[in-house]
């Protein structure tokens, strides 16, 4: 019987290959393991452990599941940078948990639901599934791996895709099309991510077609929910969502700073932390 795992036969020569690797990184963003052993014909083994000696010679970051590029000595991440999913997935970890709780726990039987796509919203997402309890619930998302984590609740969930075209850095679906779907739907609670969540500044994000996109989904809801941790809180970035008066209240997690969470009260928005 044959097998369908590549043997790593006829590989390139490794210093050869694992150049082309760090080319490809640097290209993409972002790239898995699984994309490496298609593209070079190797074993899964083998693209990790290329990897992992890329990383150590500086040249790659390795994330859940593949690798991102590396920052080039003495350099820091730019407030203005956005980071891949992977490496969101692994900050703040307990914060965005205590919001995946609190976001679930607003949610009934027979809701519709926007989720933006983000690893805050995954955790919804995954606050979501296990309350068992809930059916006859309705999921609209533009975030691919939100849809793949929601599918194990199918029936007691409908899952809707909005479309358009995918953005690899957070596996998120943006305009041209995505707008087709959110035209032609009004759901009861948008849940919506961000990087920054300013007093003066309003909501914003880092990237210009996800923040058209998620001023789509708060137009097509009867309440639009803002989920920041407490790191996003007093930032202001490039795309604007939304002013405060546009959201209905702000979760957060329990460790957000007390002055950042008073200037956003003042401000007239409604503060919510998780335990």
């Amino acid at each position: 019987m044959t097998s369908d795992v590549p043997s790593d036969r006829e590989l390139l020569p490794q210093h050869q290959r694992r150049e082309q690797i760090r080319r490809l990184v640097d290209e993409r963003g972002f790239v898995r393991v699984s994309e490496l052993r298609e593209a070079f014909g190797m074993s899964g083994v083998t693209a990790r452990a290329d990897l992992d000696a890329l990383e150590t010679a500086g040249l790659v970051h390795r994330v859940h599941g593949g690798a991102v590029p590396a920052l080039t000595p003495g350099s820091t991440p730019a407030a203005d940078t956005e980071a891949s999913f992977e490496e969101s997935l692994g900050a703040s970890v307990i914060p965005k948990q205590q919001i995946g709780a609190l976001a679930a726990s607003l949610v009934v039987s027979g809701q519709s639901l926007i989720l933006d796509v983000g690893t805050t919203t995954l955790a919804i997402a995954r606050a979501l599934l296990a309350r068992t309890e809930l059916t006859d619930v309705v999921v609209i998302t533009n975030g691919l791996s939100i849809a793949l984590e929601l599918e194990p609740a199918i029936p007691r969930f409908t899952v809707i895709v909005t479309g358009g075209s995918l953005r690899p850095l957070q596996h998120s679906l943006v305009e041209p099309l995505a707008a087709t779907v959110l035209s032609q739907v009004h759901a009861d609670l948008a849940f919506i991510g961000c990087n920054g969540v300013d007093a003066a500044g309003g909501v914003t994000n880092i990237n210009l077609p996800e923040a058209g996109v998620k001023t789509l989904m708060l137009q097509a809801a009867t309440r639009a929910i803002v989920v920041a941790d407490g790191s996003k809180l007093g930032r202001v970035h490039l795309g604007r969502v939304g002013p405060l008066e546009s959201f209905d209240s702000l979760l957060t997690d329990a460790a957000a700073h007390p002055d950042a969470l008073a200037r956003l009260r003042e401000a007239g928005l409604t503060v919510l932390q998780g335990e």
